[in-house]
């Protein structure tokens, strides 16, 4: 399998309105996106913030749990929360990666329209490649339309056992989903 990371996008992001946006970092997000990723085998969880002010935050909440106090008192969350890079921007990602032209970048959306996805039997086939994959993961109402239409891969979105309409999952739960329906044992 090839090497893998993921990305949790916080701008450019979408409102309700579809307007573009940046989102606040939350310490829960930090958490259990960093325990999805330690599970699944992610060699990097990128948090991806343009406000210093929010990467300093998010860089204080890791630095608690890998060397500090948090460390000490529960030792098991810090091989996770070890695989957080805080960056101002996916070129960062990319450069962190060997550059855009080596990485395949796999968006996630919950919107369902006629773009074209990939489902995730698809998905699992391509990330046997010796490229690097990197999925993207938005905060907010999802990932802005330009991230989207210029990735690689789009996934399929989520759907549930049940057609209620509804159809908003936490990106804590999303995240979880997908790693496991890409990189899952049965």
């Amino acid at each position: 399998m090839s090497p893998f990371a993921i990305a949790l996008v916080h701008h450019p992001v979408l409102d309700r309105q579809g307007a573009i946006i940046t989102t606040a970092i939350t310490n829960l997000d930090l958490h259990d996106l960093a325990r999805s990723a330690c599970t699944y085998g992610v060699r990097t969880l990128f948090i991806v913030h343009p406000v210093l002010a929010q990467r300093e935050l998010a860089q204080r909440v890791k630095m608690h749990w890998v060397g500090g106090s948090g460390a000490r008192r529960i030792p098991t969350r810090e091989p996770a929360m070890a695989l957080i890079e805080v960056v101002p921007s996916l070129d960062d990602v990319y450069a962190a990666l060997g550059g855009r032209s080596s990485v395949d970048v796999y968006a996630t959306s919950a919107r369902r329209d006629d773009r074209k996805t990939t489902s995730y039997a698809e998905g699992r086939s391509r990330l046997a490649a010796e490229r690097t994959a990197l999925i993207l993961f938005g905060t907010g109402w999802g990932l802005a339309d330009a991230l989207v239409d210029a990735s690689d891969v789009l996934l399929a979105p989520i759907v549930g056992a049940s057609e209620t309409g509804y159809n908003h999952l936490s990106v804590r739960a999303a995240c979880a989903i997908i790693l496991d329906r890409l990189f899952g044992r049965d």
